[in-house]
């Protein structure tokens, strides 16, 4: 584990700095916390009181081989304003301001040449105001803040909403990011997860695929489903009994039919449906998934590609 790194991001409210680099490849941990101030073990509430001189952040521990601190700063830059240097969105003052605290020479180079890539793209009609600084003492946040977008989505949903940087977010990266999978993707890839079509039954990668190991989303890599929960349900598309991590699910009434449609939780994905015609010893569930919103991972590549902890998954009980 000698491997891996810490970054440190102030983004303004820290519950909304954790989504975007969670179950990512090679992201190891993330912590809510504060730092870059003055006061010893400081408290939510004295921190919030502007007392303590520090900011609410995340600390991230990564494997750089696989998710390099490049690709943490280019996610950094689409969660905030980085024109705005009085806090973020709705949430003022000191203790939201936005910083990039640098570990090493290395991320202090990456962080300022992002910067001023960011600020020479005129992307923003107003200065970069993000400071960069030496990574100071990280303080860890009380329990109840960690982790918060899982533990209390619906509250984080109208937050992120309600505090205006859902909104800003999609004005100011949305039809870049379109752009960019639109390069990387394949035109069936791109169509499936982005507009929402459906590929030809048994014309597909994995609807017979047997190999053991894990599918993830083929845009942002989050995990989603084990072969262990994959069967063959006789309709062409690759079938699981349920999902390995949390994926968002909606009514769907196109084509005159009444559906629930899943999608993936943080890259919006669309995937497939999900029915209640599946294996009634498996609880009754058939997830039908478009291949082309996947990529798979053997079980002998989990630990190289960062997704290490799945190997339980196919471990002997």
């Amino acid at each position: 584990m000698s491997q891996l790194e810490k970054a440190t991001f102030a983004g303004g409210c820290f519950w909304c700095m954790v989504e975007p680099f969670d179950r990512r490849p090679g992201i190891e941990k993330i912590v809510s916390g504060y730092t870059g101030g003055h006061t010893e073990n400081p408290t939510y509430e004295e921190v919030c009181s502007e007392t303590t001189g520090h900011v609410e952040a995340v600390q991230i521990t990564f494997n750089p081989n696989i998710f390099p601190y490049e690709d943490l700063l280019e996610i950094y830059w689409q969660q905030i304003d980085p024109t705005d240097s009085e806090g973020q969105f709705n949430d003022r003052g000191g203790s939201y301001h936005p910083v990039i605290f640098y570990h090493n020479d290395k991320q202090k180079q990456l962080a300022e040449s992002s910067k001023q890539a960011l600020e020479e793209s005129g992307k923003f009609n107003k200065p970069v105001v993000v400071e960069i600084k030496k990574a100071d003492t990280f303080y860890q946040a009380e329990d109840y803040h960690q982790d918060y977008y899982r533990k209390n989505a619906f509250h984080y949903k109208l937050y992120k909403k309600g505090s205006g940087r859902e909104a800003f977010i999609k004005e100011h990266w949305h039809d870049q990011d379109k752009e960019k999978l639109k390069a990387q993707l394949t035109d069936i890839q791109y169509k499936v997860t982005q507009e929402d079509a459906t590929e030809t039954p048994y014309q597909n990668e994995y609807w017979d695929h047997e190999e053991e190991g894990i599918y993830v989303d083929i845009v942002s890599g989050e995990p989603l489903f084990s072969s262990k929960d994959k069967y063959d349900a006789g309709c062409g598309w690759p079938s699981f009994t349920k999902p390995i991590s949390k994926i968002e699910e909606r009514m769907d009434t196109s084509h005159g039919m009444r559906r629930i449609e899943v999608r993936s939780e943080y890259a919006n994905s669309h995937l497939g449906h999900v029915f209640e015609d599946g294996p009634m010893e498996e609880g009754g569930l058939r997830y039908c998934i478009n291949s082309a919103a996947l990529k798979f991972i053997p079980v002998d590549e989990l630990e190289e590609k960062g997704y290490g902890k799945y190997k339980v998954l196919f471990e002997e009980k």
